[in-house]
C-alpha cells in the first residue's frame, strides 16, 4: 500500500492493528493522490481511466471525494483540505453536467450537498453569496427532476434536506423529502431490507444507500431517527454476519467496486445509537473491511482507487462505472464524525458475531462460521442470468463466475447439448429457522430448492421432474487442484481454502468443471460439480467452503420426508415438498 501509516495497535486493536490514526492517514491519503487530477478552477477532478457510460466521470471525482474531505475536516481534520473543493464551487455550476431526469449529477449532487451540509460552517456559510445562491440553484435541479425509480429517490432527500436547513426552495426542498422518505416505504420488505426499486434486489445497496441516506437526514436535520432508526439496527443483526474474519465482505450484488462503502451503515448505526453491535465489534468489522482491500490491490501504485475488486477486474463493472466511480467507498470514513473518544474508537476490537440469522423478507440467510460469512440466496435477484444475483450461495472468500464458464453455486437441468438450464426467474418461499439450523427456499420454471445451513456446512435439496439429470455447483476456487472420487470433489486453493461438494441422495458423477476467466480473486477457476441422474426427482448434496478441517456431514433419508441427521443426533426435517416440518 502507497499510504504512509502509523504504526500498529495490537493491544486496542489485536485483530486488525488499525486505530482511528489509521482512518484518518488513509482519508488523507486518498485525497492527496487525487490532488494532481484537479482541472485549475477546482470544479472537476478527472481521473484516468476508463469513461463511465454517464460521461460525468470529472463530476464525480469532485463531488465523491469531496464527501472524503467533508468528513474528515467535520470529524476535526485540518480544514485546509476543504480549500479546493470551496474554490470549485465558485465555477462548478457553469462546468458541471446540468441535472436532468434520472440523470447521473443528480447522484453527484446528494453528496455535494452533504459534504456542504456536513461543513456548513466553515465552507458554506463562508462563501459569498452570489457562489451560494449559484450553488443552491445547481443543486435545486434535483428536487424538479425524476430520479430512477430505486435508491435514487434518496439523492434529492439529501439535498432538499440540505436545501431547507440553509434556506433555499424550502417548500421544494421539503416536499423532496417528504416525496422520497415515501417511496422508499413502498420498498421494505422486512427484517430490516428493503428492495432496491420494485425488482427483489437485495445487496449492498441496503447498507450505503438505504439505510445510510435516511438516518444521516435524520441526524443532520436533528430529527430523531424513529422507525429508520429501529430498520437499522434490525438489518445490522444480520448484515454483521456478513464480514469475514479477514476482513472481506460478500462479493455479492453490483457496485462491488465501491468495497469499503461497506463499512458505512455499521458507523452509521453507532452515530444513531440504534446498533446491535458493541464499539469494539463495530470498528473491527468496518478497520477489518478497509484494510482488507487496501492490502489486496484496490489502489494504483499513485494511490488511486481501482476499478475492480480486489484489483482491477473489468466483470465486477457495471456499465455506469467510470474512472471516479470507487470513491463513492468515502462513505466508510462516516466513522471520522464519531468524535476520538467516542467507545469505537477507544474500547478494544471484538470478534464479529458469529451464527446464522434467516430473514424470510428478503429471503435470505446470511451465516458466519469458521470465519468465513456467507449469503444463502432464495430472494435476491436483478436480472436473470446476472452472476452476481442468481447463485444460490454467496461468501466473503470467493467470487462468482461468469460468462461463458461453469456457474458456480448452481443446479440446473442438463440437457442433452450440455447445457445447464439457468435459474432465471425465480419466487421465494420462505426462510426460517429449525434448531440451530437455518433454511430458505425458492422455485423456478424447472426446481423447487431448498438449502439448510448449520455452523460450515450447507446443504442444498432440490425436486425436479422424474428422471431428471441435474448439474449441481459448488464454490469456484482459482488456481485450485481438484481431488475427485466416489461421492465427492474437492478442490483446493495454493493457501489451503478447500470447496467441497458432495452427494448426500441420488446417484451422481463427481467432476472438476474448469472457469478459465476465474472470478474476482483469481483467474483459471476450478468448480467443483456433481451431475445426478435424478430417478425420483430428489437429489441432495453437502456443499463446504472451508480452510480448517473438513466437518461432519450429515446423513439423509428422502424417501417420504426429507430428513437431515447430523453429527450430534439433531434431526432438521422437511415435508417431500421441502417445507419445514416440526421436529421428530
Amino acid at each position: 500500500m502507497v499510504i504512509p501509516l502509523p504504526p500498529e495497535d495490537r493491544s486496542l486493536s489485536p485483530h486488525t492493528g488499525w486505530t482511528r490514526a489509521h482512518w484518518e492517514a488513509v482519508a488523507d491519503g486518498l485525497l492527496a493522490a487525487v490532488g494532481p487530477y484537479r482541472s485549475p478552477d477546482g470544479a472537476l477532478i478527472r481521473l484516468p481511466g476508463r469513461a463511465s457510460r454517464s460521461g460525468c466521470d470529472a463530476l464525480e471525482g469532485y463531488a465523491r471525494t469531496f464527501l472524503l474531505a467533508a468528513f474528515r475536516v467535520a470529524g476535526g481534520g485540518p480544514p485546509a483540505l476543504l480549500t479546493p473543493y470551496a474554490e470549485g464551487l465558485a465555477a462548478g455550476p457553469d462546468v458541471w453536467e446540468p441535472i436532468a431526469d434520472r440523470s447521473q449529477p443528480m447522484v453527484e449532487a446528494a453528496s455535494i450537498a452533504l459534504g456542504l451540509w456536513l461543513t456548513r460552517e466553515r465552507l458554506w456559510d463562508a462563501l459569498p453569496d452570489r457562489d451560494r445562491e449559484r450553488v443552491a440553484g445547481y443543486l435545486a435541479g434535483a428536487l424538479r427532476h425524476e430520479p430512477v425509480d430505486n435508491n435514487w429517490h434518496l439523492f434529492p432527500v439529501m439535498v432538499g434536506g440540505f436545501l431547507a436547513a440553509a434556506g433555499f426552495e424550502t417548500a421544494a426542498a421539503g416536499a423532496a423529502v417528504e416525496r422520497g422518505l415515501a417511496r422508499i416505504e413502498d420498498w421494505y420488505a422486512g427484517d430490516g431490507w428493503y428492495r432496491d426499486g420494485d425488482v427483489p434486489s437485495f445487496d449492498h445497496y441496503n447498507g450505503w444507500a438505504m439505510h445510510l441516506y435516511p438516518v444521516l437526514y435524520h441526524l443532520l436535520s436533528g430529527s430523531p431517527p424513529g422507525e429508520h432508526g429501529e430498520r437499522l439496527r434490525e438489518f445490522l443483526r444480520g448484515y454483521a454476519l456478513t464480514f469475514g474474519a479477514d476482513g472481506g465482505m460478500l462479493c455479492h450484488g453490483r457496485s462491488l467496486t465501491y468495497r469499503f462503502a461497506s463499512a458505512a451503515p455499521l458507523f452509521a448505526g453507532a452515530l444513531a445509537g440504534v446498533t446491535p453491535l458493541t464499539p469494539g465489534q463495530t470498528r473491527r468489522a468496518a478497520s477489518g473491511v478497509l484494510r482488507y482491500f487496501l492490502d489486496r490491490g484496490a489502489l494504483s501504485a499513485g494511490g488511486l482507487l481501482t476499478l475492480g475488486y480486489l484489483g482491477p477486474h473489468e466483470p465486477t463493472l457495471q456499465p455506469y462505472s467510470g474512472s471516479a466511480s470507487p470513491y463513492w467507498a468515502s462513505k466508510a470514513f462516516l466513522g471520522l464524525l464519531l468524535p476520538p473518544d467516542h467507545p469505537v474508537w477507544t474500547d478494544p476490537e471484538e470478534p464479529g458475531p458469529e451464527g446464522a440469522a434467516a430473514l424470510p423478507g428478503p429471503g435470505l440467510v446470511v451465516t458466519n462460521a469458521g470465519g468465513v460469512g456467507r449469503l444463502l440466496n432464495h430472494g435476491s435477484r436483478h436480472h436473470p442470468g446476472d452472476p452476481l444475483y442468481d447463485r444460490v450461495s454467496y461468501s466473503t472468500r470467493t467470487g462468482p463466475t461468469g460468462g461463458e464458464d461453469t456457474a458456480d453455486n448452481h443446479c440446473g437441468v442438463l440437457g442433452e447439448d450440455g447445457s445447464v438450464t439457468a435459474r432465471g426467474e425465480f419466487r421465494p418461499l420462505g426462510a426460517g429457522v429449525l434448531g440451530d439450523a437455518a433454511w430458505a427456499a425458492s422455485e423456478n420454471g424447472h426446481l423447487r430448492s431448498l438449502s439448510v445451513t448449520r455452523g460450515r456446512v450447507e446443504v442444498h435439496a432440490h425436486v425436479a421432474a422424474p428422471g431428471s439429470r441435474l448439474r449441481a455447483t459448488g464454490w469456484a476456487l482459482p488456481d485450485a487442484t481438484a481431488t475427485v472420487g466416489g461421492a465427492s470433489v474437492t478442490v483446493r486453493a495454493p493457501g489451503g481454502l478447500t470447496s467441497a461438494l458432495t452427494r448426500l441422495h441420488g446417484h451422481a458423477e463427481p467432476s472438476a468443471e474448469p472457469a478459465p476467466a476465474g472470478t474476482a480473486f483469481g483467474s483459471r477457476a476450478s468448480v467443483p460439480a456433481l451431475t445426478f441422474t435424478a430417478e425420483t426427482g430428489r437429489i441432495v448434496y453437502a456443499s463446504v467452503l472451508t480452510d480448517g478441517p473438513a466437518p461432519d456431514l450429515p446423513l439423509v433419508e428422502f424417501t417420504g420426508d426429507l430428513v437431515l441427521t447430523w453429527p450430534d443426533a439433531t434431526r432438521t426435517v422437511f415435508a417431500a415438498d421441502l417445507t419445514p416440518l416440526p421436529a421428530p
